[in-house]
């Protein structure tokens, strides 16, 4: 075995995990966790809003 078969190896490793990820990430299952986490910037706003409205309500 030399090097040229590692790095074929490498390569071929290398695109299973890449089409593993990309098989996980379009998955039908990971839709609604993935809607969840694309909306936490919103939340997280929403939530510093309600914060420091109430910190000047209390002022």
């Amino acid at each position: 075995m030399d090097v040229n078969d590692l790095r074929g190896l490498a390569t071929i490793t290398m695109a299973v995990v890449f089409t593993g990820i990309i098989i996980w990430t379009f998955s039908s299952r990971r839709k609604k966790p993935f809607d969840e986490a694309a909306n936490l910037p919103f939340a997280d706003k929403d939530e510093e809003d309600l914060a420091s409205s109430d910190k000047k309500n209390q002022e």
